[in-house]
């Protein structure tokens, strides 16, 4: 093989990577507001969506562990969403929401100021992250969705969780099941 080939097969190849990728982030996803931007995750990761309920603080936890809750007898973390975000604390109003969501190590809720709607988003409508420079991280972005004249962060809610907020998280409910 020549290296013209070669170069050309290594420009197919990455192609159907870059295809393959973006085929795994199309599909449908819940979409909801922090503060006026739009936000989406992956409607598998999502267990339910219910209204204002009584939050129960925890003590000595991270600033973005808003408490836990109570979910029909079984305790489970709440993550303020904007605060983990570095944005102010969600106020409380009657469009706030908490998102239940399940991921491959907790299940837990995550505040957001109103749900928007279910959206397909198809491989089409979903481009790559763009860079933001050297020390800014952007991998709990799946990538940006534009669809119907919106654009919406996609995120990877499993990359959004560090291992570091999943220890915080468990600790939180393992207290409120102490207190019990």
């Amino acid at each position: 093989m020549n290296n013209a080939t070669v170069a050309q097969s290594s420009q197919s190849l990455n192609a159907a990577i870059k295809e393959a990728r973006l085929d795994s982030r199309a599909g449908k996803y819940l979409t909801f507001f922090l503060e006026s931007e739009e936000y989406g995750v992956e409607i598998l990761k999502v267990q339910e969506i219910i209204g204002r309920m009584s939050i129960t603080p925890v003590p000595r936890t991270p600033e973005f562990i808003r408490g836990v809750i109570n979910l029909r007898g079984k305790i489970h973390p709440l993550m303020d969403l904007k605060v983990k975000f570095g944005m102010e604390h969600t106020q409380i109003t009657d469009e706030t929401c908490i998102i239940v969501i399940k991921t491959s190590t907790i299940m837990m809720g995550i505040l957001v100021d109103r749900v928007s709607e279910v959206a397909n988003i198809a491989a089409g409508e979903i481009e790559d992250t763009p860079s933001f420079g050297a020390g800014i991280d952007t991998d709990y972005l799946l990538g940006v969705g534009k669809s119907g004249g919106k654009v919406r962060l996609l995120l990877d809610i499993e990359k959004v969780i560090t291992a570091k907020d999943i220890i915080s998280l468990k600790k939180a409910t393992s207290q409120a099941n102490d207190e019990k």
